[in-house]
């Protein structure tokens, strides 16, 4: 399923990145419990929140959307 393949991605770009859900979501002004819902993918990120999730863990969007088609 590709809502969950992208959860993963989420999770996977944030831990490479050695960052908490606390610490993302102080990075991107959210709250841990937004973080969890997107990485369980309860909740869907709209791009302009994918942009920011991205470069706070110091990927591109770019890079992101071309790991997510590796898949």
């Amino acid at each position: 399923m590709k809502k969950a393949r992208l959860a993963t991605l989420l999770r996977q770009v944030r831990q490479d990145a050695n960052l908490t859900q606390l610490q993302l979501a102080g990075k991107i002004k959210q709250t841990q419990s937004y973080v969890s819902k997107y990485e369980s993918g309860e909740q869907r990120l709209d791009l302009i929140e994918l942009e920011a999730v991205c470069k706070a863990v110091g990927i591109s969007l770019t890079d992101f959307v071309e790991r997510y088609l590796e898949g």
